[in-house]
């Protein structure tokens, strides 16, 4: 029986990994990073086989026709929303919670349209969102007045929440119930897409009564609805031209997207597909690689430039100019259009002072990005009362910077990406609503890192907006 634990770190250089041959396993030879150690080999290797033989979550088509619309967006044809839970849980695959959840992507991506006058992109960071990076292997906390450490929360795809040893344990069937509940959740998606969810020409559907807890502020719900009559009024008039078709306002197009960070778990959904060349990560449409996993001689650079997937990388304020461009070519080394999301996320505070030399050296060198700014990942802080939030004014100020040093460069921000909620939680502070540390606990839900409330998410798609009217 095949053993899928890690094995003995490789001792190969980052430039000799890029060009050794690949296969869909030749990662288990590198350092991995993130490493989770189940204690029951004989039920991992059952578990893993049994992913090995489920039916694929999404289709070479769908990552085929993702890439095209990214090498459009590449251009300056599309703008790309990213956004969706920091961990997902199953608990969490219900209707209300989908919905709700695509239901503000799809308000943001109608303001991002109506402003830049482009299509635009959207895709959710869930259908798979099961899997998060912890600093730490273990966690420590204090029970009944004694130090207990057990394992850390790897997502629900790893183990559970709860403090005790039987739920952080790492139980290697979790992955099979993941594939399940990301099934489920991409079947529930494509049905209301199928059904005309989305399509433009029924701006009516988004109205911003959808979500009774949604308590914008008057001027944002007056400037969004004003959209919504705008764009609804436009459709009308281009049709009654004659004009019936009038491209992809009439398609509802939806992609997935999460990061790629249990290797048994991808790799047991990577397969070649009739008529086409290559490997195919099938579980999701667009796998991306965290700040902590982007070593140049990990197994996840090396399982990642195998796959024909686009794929983003996300870019910390530790990457270096030589390091990036070495990444770069190692993703993506016959430079294909498409291919590579660079996905920043340097802090508000530092932003300036990175973000400049990153656009200048990937110019220079000609490579073919789409530049994506997370603005929520470098602005974690936490309280006086030990809890975990992000200030919406350094969100802001890190979005609105990227946007300003891709225009002076001559470059441009392709896409935001950015964790959200449809809900109205109370985990991030600050916004036109005006919530402090006080307000917190109100309604703090997150199973790891705070997210933009519904509110605040679509203040954030206005505030950009309005800087792309002003470019």
């Amino acid at each position: 029986m095949t053993t899928h634990n890690a094995v003995p770190i490789s001792q190969a250089k980052p430039s000799e990994s890029i060009s050794a041959p690949w296969d869909v396993n030749s990662w288990k030879t590198k350092l991995t990073a993130q490493q989770v150690i189940y204690e029951d080999q004989e039920k991992l290797n059952l578990a893993v086989a049994r992913l090995e033989t489920l039916p694929p979550l999404v289709t070479s088509w769908e990552i085929e026709r993702l890439k095209s619309l990214i090498a459009d967006a590449q251009q300056g044809k599309r703008f790309l929303l990213q956004g969706g839970d920091c961990a997902e849980t199953l608990a969490d695959c219900t209707a209300d919670i989908i919905t709700a959840k695509l239901k503000i992507l799809l308000q943001m991506s109608l303001v991002l349209v109506h402003a830049s006058k482009q299509p635009v992109i959207k895709v959710g960071r869930f259908a798979g969102q099961y899997a998060k990076p912890r600093s730490s292997l273990t966690e420590t906390r204090r029970i009944n007045n004694q130090e207990t450490t057990l394992p850390s929360y790897f997502g629900d795809l790893v183990n559970s929440i709860e403090f005790d040893a039987d739920s952080r344990r790492p139980d290697p069937y979790r992955m099979v119930k993941g594939y399940k509940h990301a099934g489920m959740t991409l079947n529930f998606i494509r049905s209301l897409m199928e059904g005309g969810f989305a399509d433009l020409h029924h701006p009516e559907y988004w109205d911003l009564g959808f979500l009774s807890n949604a308590a914008l502020p008057p001027e944002l719900r007056e400037s969004y609805q004003s959209m919504v009559s705008n764009l609804s009024d436009a459709l009308q008039f281009t049709e009654a031209l004659g004009e019936r078709d009038i491209g992809e306002l009439h398609r509802a197009e939806f992609f997935t997207s999460h990061e790629g960070l249990n290797l048994l778990y991808e790799s047991a959904q990577t397969r070649t597909v009739p008529r086409r060349q290559g490997y195919y990560n099938l579980t999701t449409h667009l796998p991306w690689i965290g700040e902590r996993t982007r070593q140049l001689d990990g197994a996840h650079i090396e399982y990642f430039r195998g796959i024909n997937n686009p794929v983003g990388v996300k870019i910390g304020p530790t990457m270096k100019k030589d390091e990036l461009l070495t990444l770069i070519d190692a993703l993506n080394p016959t430079n294909q259009t498409g291919k590579l999301v660079l996905i920043t996320r340097l802090g508000a505070e530092k932003v300036d002072k990175i973000l400049p030399m990153a656009i200048e050296a990937v110019n220079r060198e000609g490579r073919i990005v789409l530049w994506v700014c997370d603005p929520m990942h470098s602005n974690a802080e936490t309280t006086a009362q030990g809890i975990k939030t992000r200030r919406f004014y350094n969100i802001r100020k890190e979005l609105e910077a990227t946007w300003d040093i891709h225009q002076q460069l001559g470059s441009h921000l392709g896409g935001m990406h950015i964790e959200l909620t449809g809900e109205n939680v109370t985990e991030c502070v600050g916004g036109a609503s005006g919530l402090t540390e006080a307000d917190l606990s109100r309604n703090y839900a997150t199973a790891c890192d705070p997210r933009l409330n519904y509110q605040q998410s679509l203040e954030l798609a206005l505030l950009l907006a309005k800087r792309m009217k002003e470019a």
